[in-house]
């Protein structure tokens, strides 16, 4: 029987068709697509067991042992997961690593029960995934890649958000691209971050938007790195750098890893245990810099962000922690970025404050 396939890539990225992954867990744990859930129609030890008995006795003995293990009330109960997963998200398709068995069972199980057909991807994950990395290879991109530059704390995250052409690499990569940058919540796999950066990039790209802008970023944000072709291009991109005084920028800083991340602790973990954590993680995140700050500085430093959390906890004033950030920046986030830009000072097309760089990035063709 022949069940309807599709291999239109890019309708499912601009739609953000729901999608349901019957590949194992492990498989997904690896990595999967955006709009994904994973309703596996094996777990990880029947795959195991089908993967043995099909390098012993061929694709037949195979197929039967898995028409044994999945049967009863296990195979009520994905079908019954399946349907109400389609019943809230009418337009899903379904998609297996190659497109083959497990996908077309799946199909034929569903049309069953629901009494009519939903599509497969074509190819499966592997075609889908190839097609995504092929989206970040700068040869199929159709846009000009704008790098925004600025001391640490200049609020360039907050400036991409307002930006409506641009791409939140850290937002993706779930991490703030520095020894501070650890969120609470794990970063995702680098196959997830791919994945993610391509949607996002086809999506703006339909929207007729010929300028991209990216916060200047290394090669790695935490432990995702961004694809090599990618990088090289963009790092070689027109470059535009946010001025802000270092006080406006230790307020940024304070807001964002002091009073928003004491806050984000606090919801996740609870009053007491929250803000130890917090602690725990701002003075690890120091300890990182320990070489570079050299350590009658690194201790200094320790001792600072202490005395402040001491104080913090009498009088409930975060501003005690302005010293220690200030002292960081000034002694060692800006004479890195000095010396990058140093490096960087041929692509640079434009300086100025936040509404000055703001208003050059709107006031650029950003659609033809």
């Amino acid at each position: 029987m022949n069940f309807s396939k599709t291999n239109n890539f890019k309708k499912i990225v601009l739609n953000q068709i729901p999608l349901i992954d019957v590949r194992a867990p492990i498989e997904y744990e690896k990595g999967s697509f955006p709009a994904t859930v994973n309703i596996p129609l094996m777990d990880d030890e029947q795959r195991h067991l089908i993967g043995i008995r099909y390098k012993e006795s061929g694709n037949e003995k195979a197929v039967e042992l898995g028409h044994e293990l999945v049967s009863g009330q296990d195979k009520k109960a994905k079908i019954s997961a399946w349907l109400d997963f389609i019943q809230k998200n009418p337009e899903t398709i379904i998609f297996c690593f190659r497109g083959g068995q497990r996908s077309r069972i799946s199909q034929e199980w569903i049309q069953e029960a629901l009494g009519r057909e939903i599509q497969r991807i074509e190819g499966g994950y592997k075609a889908f995934r190839h097609y995504l990395l092929d989206e970040l290879n700068p040869k199929h991109q159709d846009f000009q890649p704008i790098r925004l530059g600025g001391h640490t704390g200049s609020g360039k995250t907050i400036l991409l958000r307002k930006l409506d052409f641009s791409v939140d690499l850290e937002g993706i990569a779930n991490h703030r691209g520095s020894s501070f940058g650890n969120q609470i919540t794990p970063q995702p796999t680098q196959i997830n971050f791919e994945n993610q950066l391509a949607y996002k990039l086809i999506q703006l790209q339909d929207q007729g938007f010929t300028h991209l802008v990216f916060e200047d970023e290394g090669k790695n944000i935490g432990r995702c790195f961004v694809p090599r072709d990618f990088s090289l291009h963009y790092r070689q991109s027109p470059l535009v750098v946010v001025k802000v005084p270092v006080e406006e920028r230790a307020k940024i800083i304070l807001q964002e890893y002091v009073i928003d991340s004491q806050k984000g602790h606090i919801d996740y973990y609870g009053p007491k245990e929250g803000l130890k954590l917090w602690l725990d993680y701002i003075l690890t995140s120091i300890d990182k810099a320990k070489k570079r700050l050299g350590g009658d500085r690194h201790q200094n430093m320790i001792q600072m962000v202490t005395d402040a959390y001491t104080k913090q906890g009498q009088d409930k004033n975060p501003d005690h922690h302005l010293a220690w950030i200030h002292d960081f920046l000034v002694n060692y986030y800006d004479p890195m970025y000095e010396y990058q830009l140093s490096n960087n000072k041929e692509h640079i097309i434009f300086e100025g404050s936040t509404s000055d760089v703001y208003d050059y990035l709107n006031n650029l063709s950003m659609k033809e």
